[in-house]
């Protein structure tokens, strides 16, 4: 346990000393405990001075956790100006009772369906050099039953057929941005002005859904370039390149974009390995919907077989940005839905059950923590998996009320040996280096 004690060193000066011992306790409980990650079952693996009360306590005091996040991450993470990116996403906690704060209807991409359910919005740091994912800010999303209340009632006017008369064009860069997109502008921002003097993101990358002109005018007020994916029937055209014809507004729309037959200038890879073709085209091009004009890269993938065709569509508004870093970054943002796992399956995320906002708060945060510990802990143990490494402390703990009592009949044994040897019969890793 002196390995955790060593890296949450950095945290004194950000919380008061009676905080950090309550951490300290409840941190080394977690990662040796089995079962459910309630107060109750984290008060049970406590060492001396971790009562039921104390948890208690420590879930009812306010923290500024994005700020904790940070000095870990910094400390032991992320080299100082190493090349990073900012990912986003939300995960859904479902959870079986009435009171607890924040709960509401939220969709479930994983059951398909709206659940009644708590749901967070996660900004996490992607290190581009490890491919690493660090959550940073956690926030719970808002749910406003009045609101959904008053769409429900209000009437549906049937319009007529063409353009309204007297309407006028709107200009798509004046955006008024739902609760949503405002509550994570807020977000990003905290998140750039927090990392600035030791780290730059120039890229906030998301999925799907922040392919559309609200979300890319969000992302560029913050300063950052966005990176995410259209839809697969996308209408796209390619710049207009013609001379302009003297009179009237100049042309920016050319032809329009058949992802099936993009010209060979656009074509950027082509590799085959006998049984699919994959095909990568980049080219700029507008979209009627969206302000700009965007960076667009179009994945073909071809079953040389069936000669049936796939395609993934992706842009950014950086229109430098290179189709070999674009797939990248889009891909390293995957890596936050593993956080999402690992935290519901080892880091109690998911078996909370405290019911007031500040509790709930300091229980989604302290799961989100334990997870970019256990990054640093694998990086000290070298242990190759969050189960080893919780394998590891499971192993500690009884070797330690082993040797308790051992000590206490007046026996000697190399406590070293002992800590090194136990914790290795129930790893995954190590189980095959045993003799």
């Amino acid at each position: 346990m002196t390995e955790i004690i060593s890296i949450l060193s950095v945290l004194h000066p950000l919380l008061s000393k009676t905080t950090t011992k309550q951490l300290t306790i409840i941190i080394e409980a977690i990662f040796c405990m089995t079962g459910r990650i309630t107060m109750l079952g984290i008060s049970r693996w406590t060492r001396k001075g971790g009562s039921y009360r104390t948890i208690n306590r420590f879930f009812k005091t306010k923290i500024d956790w994005m700020k904790i996040f940070w000095s870990i991450i910094k400390t032991h993470l992320i080299e100082k100006d190493e090349p990073i990116i900012l990912a986003g996403d939300t995960t859904v906690v479902t959870k079986a009772g009435k009171k607890t704060h924040g709960l509401g209807w939220f969709f479930s991409s994983t059951h398909n369906k709206a659940l009644h359910c708590l749901s967070f919005q996660v900004i996490s740091i992607i290190s581009t050099k490890t491919g690493r994912s660090f959550p940073i800010a956690i926030e719970k999303l808002k749910y406003d039953p009045k609101k959904k209340e008053k769409e429900l009632d209000k009437p549906k006017v049937k319009r007529g057929r063409g353009r309204p008369k007297g309407s006028k064009n709107k200009n798509r860069k004046e955006i008024v941005f739902s609760e949503t997109l405002l509550q994570l502008k807020t977000m990003i921002e905290k998140v750039v002005k927090l990392i600035s003097s030791h780290s730059q993101a120039r890229y906030f990358v998301y999925d799907g859904v922040f392919g559309n002109n609200n979300a890319v005018q969000m992302t560029s007020q913050t300063g950052l370039h966005l990176i995410s994916k259209l839809r697969h029937n996308s209408n796209l055209f390619f710049q207009f390149e013609g001379e302009y014809a003297g009179r009237g507004r100049p042309k920016i729309y050319g032809d329009k974009i058949d992802y099936f037959d993009i010209p060979a200038k656009c074509l950027v890879q082509s590799k085959s390995d006998g049984t699919e073709l994959i095909r990568h085209y980049r080219f700029t091009a507008r979209h009627k919907k969206f302000a700009d004009p965007l960076n667009i890269v179009v994945i073909l993938k071809t079953d040389l077989k069936t000669k049936k065709t796939a395609k993934v569509i992706l842009f950014s508004t950086d229109l430098n940005l290179s189709c070999e870093n674009m797939i990248r970054y889009y891909r390293l943002r995957f890596q936050i839905e593993f956080n999402f796992r690992d935290a519901k399956q080892h880091f109690g995320l998911e078996d909370f059950m405290v019911l007031s906002e500040e509790s709930v708060s300091n229980a989604t945060h302290l799961s989100f923590f334990c997870l970019n510990l256990s990054q640093v802990l694998m990086q000290k143990t070298g242990e190759k998996s969050i189960i080893d490494l919780k394998f590891r402390y499971h192993g500690h703990y009884y070797a330690t009320q082993i040797l308790k009592i051992v000590s206490n009949r007046g026996f000697s044994i190399k406590k070293d040996d002992l800590l090194e040897e136990i914790p290795i019969f129930g790893s995954i890793h190590r189980r095959k280096n045993i003799a």
